[in-house]
């Protein structure tokens, strides 16, 4: 079958590569979408994502496609089933399993990372990690899953009442998501900071957004009760840490380089109270997710910028192509 195979540090082939065998608590899934992330462009340039990728290896943690063959164990889904996959696989075992924090799993290991994923025709998965996907969720929308699950995991982490003025930094795809998002969960009042004006007026255009800042020239008020920062550069962080006000929690989103650091005022963090939160992958979200997804609360078509061939990949993560906000990778028919 047809695969994009990273084979090494910044550089990927297309081959033709043997099917894996199915394991009794597997189902097989024939590749109809696969998303592209930041995740994907720093494993292509040698840094860790959530767990580190060792070629020859298929990336692809966000994906849609169709179940063409089950395991003898499997009975959450069936041949024929239309469905998303949680990438993230926990040992159950280690201190953080056994604590009821998996995403911090000693052992964590992944589909798209540890494991050949999306980029292929079909590709295995734990039939745990197997999610069915309504019919009225198209197969485009169900690639996005993976990364909602992962901003879904970032807003139960904070306590969000409808009180709150809220404010979102960075505009890529990440970020206009949070935007949707905490309208959904309830915030009275939802603001946008970025540095590209198009993606500001969209987003104050159809997802009621009410101020928008380009930081490259617009200073912002240190007026909000809750900041997510969806970028992960020293000095959004430190733009995040100065939007807020007395009692706010700051959503430290964004990945930043491993060796990155950014600078606040400690003072400020005792007078203010303030909850500085991180968040990592997307620990039991994938059906609340889904559920947004259908029920409209969430929109993602007008925020995927790109729909790519495998062949289009590899220049898309090498940042020879600009422009693009989300890109989805059309594998099948």
């Amino acid at each position: 079958m047809k695969a994009l195979v990273f084979t090494a540090k910044q550089h990927m082939e297309i081959e033709d590569i043997d099917e894996p065998a199915l394991k009794p608590n597997e189902a097989r899934i024939q590749t109809k979408y696969a998303g592209i992330c930041g995740t994907d462009h720093a494993l292509y340039n040698g840094l860790p994502g959530s767990a580190d990728a060792v070629p020859p290896i298929v990336f692809g943690h966000e994906n849609s496609g169709v179940v063409t063959e089950v395991g003898s164990e499997v009975t959450n889904v069936k041949v024929g089933d239309r469905v998303t996959v949680d990438p993230n696989i926990y040992c159950g075992q280690c201190f953080y399993c056994r604590t009821g924090r998996p995403e911090l799993c000693d052992n964590l290991s992944a589909v798209g990372v540890t494991r050949n994923g999306g980029l292929e025709e079909s590709f295995t998965a734990p039939s745990s990690n197997v999610y069915p996907i309504p019919d009225d969720v198209t197969f485009k929308e169900a690639a996005t899953v993976e990364p909602i699950s992962c901003a879904v995991h970032g807003m139960k982490l904070l306590h969000i009442t409808p009180y709150q003025k809220a404010l979102v930094i960075g505009d890529g795809f990440m970020g206009q998501l949070f935007v949707q998002l905490l309208q959904a969960y309830g915030c009275h009042q939802v603001d946008f900071a970025g540095i590209i004006d198009e993606k500001l007026a969209l987003n104050k255009e159809k997802f009621n957004v009410q101020n928008t800042y380009n930081t490259t020239r617009d200073k912002i008020p240190a007026d909000y009760d809750v900041v997510i920062e969806a970028v992960g550069l020293p000095q959004t962080q430190e733009q995040a840490i100065e939007a807020t006000r007395k009692g706010a929690q700051v959503l430290m989103f964004g990945v930043g380089k491993p060796d990155a650091h950014f600078s606040m005022n400690t003072y400020e963090v005792y007078q203010k109270q303030l909850t500085i939160q991180g968040s990592f992958i997307n620990p039991n979200a994938f059906e609340d997710s889904i559920a947004l997804l259908q029920s409209g609360q969430l929109n993602v078509e007008p925020i995927i910028s790109d729909e790519l061939s495998l062949e289009e990949v590899e220049p898309v993560l090498q940042g020879k192509v600009q422009g693009i906000s989300k890109a989805v990778v059309k594998v099948g028919d």
